[in-house]
């Protein structure tokens, strides 16, 4: 299995909830755009934004209250969100959105928003899963998109100038470019998000085994205490 096809198989509650938001998401974006995939790569990025900015801000304001270190997430966490907003930023150029859909952008980011946060909230986990299979879908439709202008079915255009200097692409660059590198990025934010949830896994995990050994050590102790 390529690095592109990697797929986090389900293990747990969590994990179906995060994988069943992330199918349902999917769903509205192939019924709304279907193959117009510069105007979905607009409108999903501007979501895909957010995750990042949301769980960095909230993990900055944890470490502050707790006075702990946050073990680098947060410079991650940002630095993926800017990533993201420079897909954006490229997309833009390429798809040249509508007014409407300006308008869905606002809305889609707005709920996107106050409903991230509030899963954040209540689970960490969750909500770094969620990312991650986002992230797998976001590979399936840039390559999906890359298949589209391999084949002529979408034109190729040149690249446009901000994603040459953002991504140090040659002058030459075209919009099949563009699509490989992003394709690259939202692997990597993939793999990034699905660690971030095994780790706060193992770490709920072992919290549970340490309950475990103190319960049966007091448990041991009430024994003797009874003999």
């Amino acid at each position: 299995m390529s690095n592109l096809d990697r797929h986090f198989q389900p293990q747990n509650f969590s994990d179906k909830v995060a994988l069943s938001f992330t199918k349902f998401l999917r769903f509205l974006a192939d019924t709304f755009f279907k193959k117009r995939y510069g105007h979905r790569a607009v409108v999903l990025e501007t979501v895909a934004a957010v995750p990042g900015m949301v769980a960095g801000m909230l993990i900055h304001l944890k470490s502050l209250r707790k006075m702990e270190d946050d073990k680098g997430w947060i410079k991650t966490l940002l630095d993926e969100a800017e990533n993201e907003r420079m897909h954006l930023m490229t997309f833009i150029h390429i798809a040249k959105p509508t007014f409407i859909e300006r308008g869905i952008i606002l809305i889609a980011q707005f709920i996107f928003i106050i409903t991230y946060a509030l899963i954040y909230l209540i689970s960490q986990r969750t909500a770094h899963r969620i990312v991650g299979y986002f992230e797998e879908e976001a590979v399936v439709s840039y390559t999906e998109y890359l298949n589209e202008l391999e084949s002529g079915k979408i034109p190729d255009q040149p690249a446009p100038e901000i994603a040459i200097n953002y991504w140090n692409l040659p002058l030459h660059a075209t919009l099949k470019d563009v699509v490989k590198v992003i394709r690259d990025d939202e692997a990597g934010h993939r793999d990034v998000n699905h660690k971030f949830a095994d780790i706060i896994d193992n770490r709920v995990n072992k919290k549970k085994n340490v309950e475990i050994e103190k319960e049966q050590l007091s448990k041991e102790d009430n024994l003797k205490e009874t003999d």
